[in-house]
């Protein structure tokens, strides 16, 4: 299995990449079908979600050999003290830091001494109050010094479905329609489709209504029951026709592909993914 494995992942990466390890993203934004390609995916939950618990220069490296160039970066405590190693082994291997899990400050003091201005992901909280005007307005309110902060960074600020109030469509796009009416015209939406299986039915009117506030899309396997939540992409039921929807509405964004397994290979979970992404990508072209 290991072998079969090995060889999947060298046919891959040699019909993806004519270098094998130097993957470019063109400047010009991608169209169409064109979004699913390997220069424009986000590696995302690779860093606490990795059986082999690769230190940063390890999943730099990890990054560069697959050809995906560019990391949306999650943590935990234990990883604070290598913050700076992974900024400098992205720098090393070409990796962009395209986004940071919520704020640290010692994160955010390394963004400005290393002249980077990554996304910042943000779950909106769920405020109480008896109308959903009075949790758009509460929700704002605590938002507002983090978008003020990352204003100040120069860096998006993207507000991250994970279930509940704060996760639905509607709320996410009213409490960024409120942050811009007060200036920050830098906050915008991150969707994540493992987070989103109550919206299969209604993607279209829930993506139609997203598109413009959409700083990534992170994609998974969908099936209507949920389970599993996390899936490779390509296994679901309908992960192809909600991306119909996407690559139809001409959404130029990039697309994220994640592990989100404690106890799988951060590797192998990034190349199914691709090859599911690209799979579904051939299909979306015919």
């Amino acid at each position: 299995m290991k072998s079969l494995f090995t060889a999947v992942l060298a046919t891959f990466l040699m019909l993806n990449s004519p270098t094998g390890i130097s993957v470019s993203r063109s400047a010009d934004l991608p169209v169409g079908a064109e979004i699913l390609n390997l220069d424009n995916l986000v590696a995302w939950c690779i860093v606490p979600f990795d059986a082999k618990k690769r230190s940063p220069q390890q999943r730099a490296e990890m990054l560069r050999e697959l050809g995906i160039r560019s990391c949306a970066y999650d943590w935990r405590a234990e990883h604070v003290p290598t913050f700076e190693e992974e900024i400098r082994q992205y720098k090393a291997n070409g990796i962009e830091m395209f986004a940071f899990w919520g704020e640290h400050p010692h994160a955010f003091e390394l963004f400005e001494k290393y002249n980077l201005h990554p996304q910042i992901w943000q779950m909106p909280p769920n405020p109480a109050g008896e109308t959903d005007e009075a949790k758009i307005a509460a929700a704002v309110e605590a938002l507002t010094p983090l978008a003020k902060k990352t204003q100040a960074m120069k860096c998006p600020l993207g507000l991250y479905n994970h279930g509940n109030w704060g996760g639905e469509p509607k709320n996410l796009v009213a409490v960024c329609e409120a942050l811009r009416k007060q200036g920050f015209n830098h906050v915008g939406i991150v969707y994540n489709f493992h987070h989103g299986h109550s919206h299969i039915t209604d993607w279209q009117e829930s993506f139609t209504l997203m598109k413009p506030y959409l700083l990534c899309l992170n994609i998974n396997g969908m099936n209507a029951s949920g389970t599993p939540k996390i899936l490779y992409v390509g296994q679901g039921e309908h992960e192809t026709n909600m991306l119909r929807v996407v690559i139809e509405s001409n959404y130029s964004g990039r697309i994220g592909i994640l592990n989100h397994h404690v106890d799988i290979d951060a590797r192998e979970a990034l190349t199914h993914n691709m090859l599911g992404t690209k799979s579904i990508k051939t299909q979306l072209t015919k």
